[in-house]
């Protein structure tokens, strides 16, 4: 059964407004309403399906995190860009030099970016939902990977770094993972989270036809607002935020066959270009934001 929420996830807040009305293409075909806070503005999927009903919406080969398959010109570009980001993610994190010299990465994937922060001297752990996921993660990489539920249980302060890389907008349970974040972090700890941005250039340009909405997976749509007064709520103060380059122009490319039936290159190309251009100079139009936060006690 579908899950309705009658309160706001940031703010608790009960006046919830239509927002949009999507559809999902990559497995279903079903159509999904989000709704707005009129409160924080927060934008989420409502209803959304329960995390028991959740999982066939993954089961398709056309999700790549969980496949690692490279059939077909989209996931080739998938495959592409992850590589070609996996070194500047590692970037970011040690840019921060945090002690320990621990990642764990929530919703690890097929645990590409673990394996290479592992390769560069870190310990890695990963947890993700996903059994097909993890299975190629361990076999692959000889990672050590465990369900999210295992979140709980891990020692407080045991990592310098957690990590997730388009992950917190699948979360049902949001807050309480957002604490067991908080305990995990070691005192000088970061949180270092991507998500789509609905405020941004492309998303504008492609409104229901957008790709990142990607309902009903994703049951979050942040923007930069939305993300600060969540984080902060939960003692967490914004340190630092970045673009994802190659993001608007894969979202562009997969927006473009929703809307059309067809990928289109280059428009696909030029929406992602200015995109890109008008992130530099304001965060918020970009496709994607990484955010890093800290304890504010840290």
């Amino acid at each position: 059964m579908p899950e309705v929420l009658n309160e706001c996830p940031v703010c608790q807040q009960t006046i919830l407004q239509p927002y949009l009305t999507c559809t999902d293409y990559t497995v279903s075909r079903e159509q999904f309403t989000l709704v707005k806070c009129a409160t924080c503005s927060f934008v989420f999927t409502n209803p959304r399906p329960s995390m028991e009903d959740s999982g066939r919406y993954y089961k398709s080969e056309d999700y790549i995190s969980h496949t690692n398959s490279s059939k077909g010109i989209l996931n080739k570009v998938y495959q592409f860009v992850r590589n070609r980001a996996i070194k500047s993610k590692l970037d970011l994190v040690e840019s921060f030099s945090p002690r320990p010299k621990s990642i764990l990465d929530y919703g690890c994937g097929t645990g590409e970016f673990l394996s290479y922060a592992k390769s560069c001297g870190w310990t890695s752990a990963g947890l993700e939902l996903d059994d097909d996921a993890r299975k190629l993660a361990k076999d692959n990489h000889q990672l050590n990977v465990d369900h999210p539920k295992a979140l709980s249980g891990l020692p407080s302060g045991q990592f310098g770094v957690i990590t997730l890389w388009h992950v917190l907008e699948h979360v049902h349970t949001l807050n309480d993972t957002i604490e067991q974040f908080k305990r995990c972090l070691s005192s000088e700890g970061v949180l270092i989270i991507a998500v789509p941005n609905h405020q941004s250039h492309d998303a504008e340009v492609f409104g229901e036809y957008w790709a990142a909405y990607d309902v009903p997976r994703h049951i979050y749509h942040f923007n930069k607002a939305s993300m600060v007064t969540l984080m902060e709520r939960h003692g967490m103060s914004l340190v630092k935020t970045q673009g994802m380059f190659f993001d608007p122009f894969y979202i562009s490319l997969l927006s473009t066959k929703y809307k059309n039936g067809y990928t289109n290159p280059i428009k696909a190309f030029f929406v992602g270009l200015k995109t890109n251009s008008l992130g530099k100079t304001n965060i918020e139009k970009h496709s994607s934001i990484i955010y890093v936060f800290k304890k504010q006690n840290g």
